[in-house]
């Protein structure tokens, strides 16, 4: 089975790209194979809602989002992690949600994947539980089957994340959650 982790931050070598190397670490020492999206690097465009993509063809958007459409489907489980921005997801994953629409609309292609989000905040209550509820949504949408920490919601961490042994747990233990949640399957 493979878990595809995605960094949703715009900033490279950041606290999200540290927790989905991290949770990318747990799941491959547990068994499955692993494959990443660093949004820092990639050119997402916002969606033109032009309906190429209803009509069952290619999305005319020439940008990274091309490559992406294939790892998504192909992943078992997908983790995201994502700073707030504004209370909420950051521009560059919603833009990747948005464009995600196609493969909705082209055999519901996420459908029943397994899915768990991560969040990090300025302070310990800087926005979390509401940016992984908005991340919740857009998998609630594609009909993803989500998998918090066993307690809450997912993984609730706070800057810099290797100073945040509290958050750091819930990102792990969503992890290990999601690993076992997959085993069972």
């Amino acid at each position: 089975m493979k878990i595809l982790g995605i960094s949703g931050s715009p900033k490279q070598d950041g606290n999200n790209e540290t927790i989905i190397r991290n949770v990318l670490e747990v799941a491959k020492s547990k068994g499955f194979e692993t494959d990443s999206i660093m949004i820092s690097q990639k050119k997402i465009a916002p969606c033109i809602a032009c309906g190429t993509c209803a009509r069952g063809e290619k999305c005319p958007i020439n940008d990274d989002m091309q490559e992406l459409y294939g790892k998504l489907a192909e992943a078992d489980a997908i983790v995201f992690s994502t700073p707030v921005y504004f209370g909420g997801m950051t521009a560059q994953l919603k833009a990747l949600f948005d464009r995600s629409v196609l493969l909705r609309r082209q055999g519901s292609q996420l459908r029943g994947k397994f899915g768990a989000v991560m969040a990090v905040g300025g302070s310990r209550n800087g926005g979390q539980e509401k940016t992984i509820q908005n991340v919740h949504d857009c998998m609630m949408v594609h009909g993803m089957i989500l998998v918090g920490d066993g307690a809450h919601f997912g993984g609730i961490a706070q800057k810099p994340v290797d100073d945040d042994e509290i958050g750091m747990k819930t990102v792990i233990d969503t992890i290990e959650n999601l690993c076992a949640t997959l085993k069972k399957e």
